[in-house]
């Protein structure tokens, strides 16, 4: 019995995943919008730093669709959507306020999708965890923006209906220190994580911290519909990770890591390779016997991992400047995005 590689429950992790993708950029398409009809100066200064936060958080949904390792399609409910909304806010029918009214109500919504995700998680694996991680940031920043626009649409409305600012009352006060105070907090956030993201070793590392948890969840269970599970995902990731790092990562450090360390990794992972495709045969009923060959695979990967985290990434580091080791994670994540993706296209035939 060949180990199935898909799973229900990831993937329909991975669709909500690809719903957050696209209402981002909804948002910030809606936000630029709002900024360019907006009739008041402050209104519009909020929204523009704003527009700013979500530009780096599309970044970090981004890393962490490719970090999750599955690519899907928006589903068809957010297809049908997103256009209608697009045009109903680039439309006259509605006021300033009214349109952003439901800016709100699409924040409010992609915080909760980030929230649910994060909590499906917790059902399906401790390794979607590690590797949706940085959505918390998008999270926290999301509601920061969400009590931001609140104290707007009391300002808009009420401009709106009287031609004057309404009474700042305490309330209001409160409300609008706390949201400043958290788009502070968020942006700090965003900023580290958008930076960290953009270094090479940081991007191996976090597939390297999501195979550890892959390979612990595996040694925890003797249940063959989890270990089909788990090893599926562990397998998609292990080769989209080794060909990302052949086409981009290897071919870059070879001149100054040396032929000889640098043929070692190829061919660590070319034994990587055929152990999981020996694994991929055999049934996971056979507990016993999958979770021996899957110990063995541990190894040989636990071996690759500390010379890569190791004398791979100093030479890289005595060898690269910061904007060097940026170009490198920004072609390595899309090398292993377009990957995932033909993956995933396969595995439709």
């Amino acid at each position: 019995m060949v180990t199935k590689l898909n799973d229900t429950k990831r993937q329909a992790i991975g669709e909500r995943l690809a719903d957050l993708l696209a209402f981002q950029n909804l948002i910030i398409s809606n936000e630029q919008k709002l900024i360019d009809a907006c009739p008041y100066e402050d209104v519009r200064e909020r929204l523009q730093n704003m527009l700013e936060d979500d530009r780096k958080n599309l970044g970090i949904i981004e890393t962490v669709i490719v970090q999750y390792g599955i690519q899907a399609e928006a589903s068809a409910a957010s297809k049908i959507f997103i256009p209608q909304f697009e045009q109903m806010m680039s439309g006259n029918e509605f006021t300033y306020y009214q349109k952003l009214i439901h800016h709100e109500l699409m924040k409010h919504g992609q915080a909760m999708s980030g929230i649910t995700i994060h909590k499906a998680a917790q059902k399906v694996g401790a390794d979607i965890e590690v590797a949706i991680g940085p959505l918390n940031t998008v999270n926290f920043e999301g509601r920061a923006h969400q009590e931001q626009l609140k104290g707007l649409l009391e300002q808009v409305g009420v401009r709106e209906m009287t031609g004057e600012d309404a009474d700042r009352g305490l309330w209001a006060r409160v409300q609008d220190a706390i949201a400043a105070m958290s788009g502070v907090a968020g942006s700090v956030v965003t900023q580290n994580t958008d930076k960290q993201d953009m270094n090479i070793q940081t991007l191996i590392r976090l597939d390297h911290s999501k195979t550890n948890t892959i390979f612990t969840e595996i040694g925890s269970t003797k249940d063959p519909q989890k270990l089909q599970e788990y090893f599926g995902q562990l397998y998609k990731d292990l080769l989209a990770h080794a060909q990302a790092e052949e086409e981009i990562v290897y071919p870059r450090v070879r001149e100054f890591y040396g032929d000889d360390n640098t043929q070692e990794l190829y061919d660590e992972q070319a034994l990587m390779k055929r152990m999981l495709d020996e694994i991929k045969s055999i049934d996971p009923a056979n507990a016993d016997e999958f979770r021996s060959k899957v110990k063995q695979l541990m190894d040989v990967v636990g071996d690759h991992i500390r010379q890569e985290e190791s004398t791979m990434f100093a030479a890289i580091d005595n060898n690269c400047s910061d904007e060097q080791k940026e170009l490198l994670a920004t072609e390595f994540k899309a090398a292993k995005s377009k990957i995932q993706q033909q993956m995933a296209a396969q595995s439709q035939h």
